[in-house]
């Protein structure tokens, strides 16, 4: 499966960039500059996802429209999208 969610690059004052999701709760990552917050991000939504596929009562949210999220000076936006293999129950 591939889910994609809009996530918010922070410049931060000591240098680097915050992501924070959205949708995602308490789904955040750092990085020293852009690209490594991007990977990061990729990293920190994946185990979000994964963790959440693994609830009995899953509940993935709906992706916010990148135009409906208010930024910030010197914030943006990056679609992140994350692929997850489900493997069938071994049941």
């Amino acid at each position: 499966m591939t889910f994609v969610y809009p996530a918010v690059f922070t410049p931060q004052r000591e240098g680097g960039y915050r992501a924070s999701f959205p949708d995602l709760a308490c789904c955040e990552a750092f990085g020293a500059d852009l690209e490594d917050a991007v990977e990061n991000a990729m990293d920190a939504a994946y185990n979000w996802i994964c963790s959440e596929l693994e609830e009995e009562d899953c509940f993935l949210p709906n992706q916010t429209a990148v135009e409906d999220i208010s930024l910030q000076e010197g914030e943006l936006v990056r679609k992140i999208m994350v692929r997850v293999k489900l493997l069938p129950d071994s049941e």
